[in-house]
């Protein structure tokens, strides 16, 4: 099996904030998004993709304050994080087997969380998503998308996904969910770091703590 890096997850406090970082550290400005009912958030998205990493796009994500708080954790650890600067907070990886790769991670006594069916607008996804909204042992959330991808109808951006490299996960996890396009490093944490090229220059984004 085999998945893919299907886009970087920066978390902010508010979408305004995330647009406005955007366009001081990249030099791109995103475009809107939408809503997660279930989850309380919404979203700006940009074009990433490249011929190694296709149909790869970045999500900057926030609280709706408009929206009801949800019965269930927040996605990607927002309940719980501290109000800062906007942060890479996730890699999302997307296959056409969810199932699969979910029961060969339970295998590997990790628990991925269930299969839960989502969509907004013209858009449906089954996404893998635990109690805590959180990805176990600093992997991937992993995503199935329908018949339309988002980076399908994303402009232009001028900005595009170099390189994404994983820290502190053990080798034969990331053998179960073939993730050729990462490159892993050895450290005594998990984390997060890619490579942008934009008209700002390369710029780098880390995921600066310990993702649970």
């Amino acid at each position: 099996m085999t998945t893919h890096v299907d886009h970087l997850v920066i978390a902010a406090d508010s979408l305004s904030q995330g647009q406005a970082w955007c366009e001081r550290t990249l030099g791109v400005r995103p475009v809107v998004g939408g809503r997660h009912a279930l989850m309380g958030t919404h979203n700006l998205l940009m074009q990433l993709s490249t011929a190694r990493f296709e149909r790869a796009y970045l999500e900057i994500i926030a609280v709706d304050p408009a929206a009801p708080r949800p019965k269930r954790p927040r996605w990607f650890g927002l309940d719980t994080r501290t109000p800062g600067e906007p942060q890479l907070v996730q890699v999302v990886a997307r296959s056409s087997e969810l199932d699969a790769l979910r029961s060969g991670l339970m295998q590997q006594a990790i628990d991925p969380g269930e299969p839960l069916a989502l969509s907004r607008g013209e858009l449906s996804w089954r996404m893998l998503l635990r109690p805590d909204g959180q990805m176990p042992q600093g992997l991937p959330m992993l995503i199935e998308w329908g018949a339309q991808h988002p980076a399908q109808a994303l402009p232009a951006s001028g900005c595009a996904l170099e390189a994404v490299t994983l820290s502190g996960v053990r080798e034969s996890l990331t053998h179960v969910l073939g993730l050729h396009q990462v490159t892993l490093q050895a450290s005594a944490q998990p984390a997060w770091s890619v490579r942008l090229k934009c008209p700002l220059g390369l710029v780098d984004l880390h995921s600066h703590r310990s993702i649970a």
